[in-house]
């Protein structure tokens, strides 16, 4: 199931686009529910035994496909690799088929399923009966049923956000005392890392859902939560947190003595993650190429904010205001005093400080 050691390097030698192609027809699996086999765990290398028999399934990884394929196929197109760009569309379609059939349970989406059939992530589990990522990739996929994605994301929302303790757990009640193996997750105790602890990961993208379905006072509050210096601005939340309080952890337990500690630090792929969800969700600057979107989904008590932003040589001081109490969609986009008809900005390497505004409209932000 698993192999630590060295691999060789091969004669073959190929495109960048090669190699990704190979990588995503290696997950064109599908098991009994039409969805992608989980083998020996997924992002979630814990679960390492959900499918080690090589018939368990991930919902999860069915989600993370979709969004993938989707993505490739105009790479693919750009490529003159037409035939592949539509195979890839329709099998990105089969899954999100399968998904909805297979993995909706009622009032969220189910987790995986085991090789023997069972579900894991299911409200009839007495342990693991919601996983975040699930729901979260149903929204941040696309592939969702906006309906059901909403309403997943409203499980999260009242069963897995702990707004006294400010964590965002993982997945609950943790593994502890059932007959169920899904892997070495179950060997952290109750609370610990992935086993039913706020997982910076996972949590980021749970509030980057929220962001994508229009919940930005939500939103900004997870965020909030997982800002690590708000967990050292006492003494008593040094004593708790006890790790650094400027860099993003790994995790933080929530389990009974070690409740509110900081895990390991320094973890680049949250924090990675912790700071697209600062710049590209909140605030809403997304670039393509050299046209910058400005996009904001910022709480209802900001009045705006500014950023400065490089290109290059040149420096764009960019303004964004709400009108009339307004937190919702972009109404304006001004540079250089002309209004930009198409609402981003082109930018340019000519060593000039730009001047952009940026106007907001009516909307309603929900509080958690």
């Amino acid at each position: 199931a698993e192999r630590f050691g060295l691999y060789a390097a091969t004669a073959e030698a190929s495109t960048l686009y090669e190699h990704c192609r190979r990588a995503l027809d290696k997950r064109l699996t599908a098991g009994a529910h039409g969805l992608p086999l989980i083998g020996a765990g997924d992002w979630n290398d814990g679960l390492n035994r959900v499918g080690a028999g090589g018939r368990g399934e991930s919902i999860w990884l069915g989600w993370f496909l979709y969004a993938t394929l989707r993505a490739f196929a105009p790479l693919a197109e750009i490529a003159a690799k037409t035939d592949q760009a539509l195979a890839w569309r329709e099998q990105a379609e089969r899954v999100r088929v399968a998904l909805e059939a297979a993995g909706w349970d009622g009032a969220w989406y189910r987790r995986a399923y085991y090789d023997d059939g069972m579900p894991l992530g299911a409200a009839g589990d007495r342990e693991w009966f919601i996983d975040s990522v699930a729901q979260s990739w149903a929204v941040l996929s696309g592939a969702g049923d906006p309906v059901r994605a909403a309403q997943a994301m409203g499980a999260v929302k009242a069963m897995l956000v702990d707004r006294e303790h400010a964590l965002i757990l993982l997945g609950k009640p943790p593994f502890d005392r059932s007959n169920r193996d899904p892997g070495y997750i179950k060997g952290y105790p109750p609370g610990v890392r992935e086993n039913g602890g706020d997982y910076h990961h996972a949590s980021i993208w749970a509030a980057w859902a929220m962001l994508e379905l229009g919940w930005r006072d939500d939103a900004h509050a997870l965020f909030q939560m997982l800002n690590p210096i708000n967990r050292s601005d006492t003494p008593e939340g040094v004593e708790r947190y006890k790790v650094e309080p400027y860099v993003i952890a790994a995790d933080i337990l929530s389990s009974t003595g070690h409740l509110g500690r900081g895990g390991w630090t320094w973890y680049t792929g949250s924090a990675s993650w912790m700071y697209r969800l600062a710049l590209e969700g909140i605030l809403g600057l997304r670039r393509r190429g050299d046209l910058l979107e400005i996009k904001p989904c910022i709480p209802s008590t900001w009045p705006g904010f500014e950023v400065s932003y490089g290109y290059g040589r040149s420096r764009y001081r960019i303004v964004v205001t709400r009108r009339d109490g307004a937190t919702g969609q972009v109404r304006e986009v001004w540079l250089d005093g002309q209004l930009l008809l198409e609402g981003a900005v082109r930018l340019q390497d000519d060593g000039v400080e730009h001047q952009v505004s940026v106007v907001l409209g009516q909307a309603i932000g929900d509080a958690l």
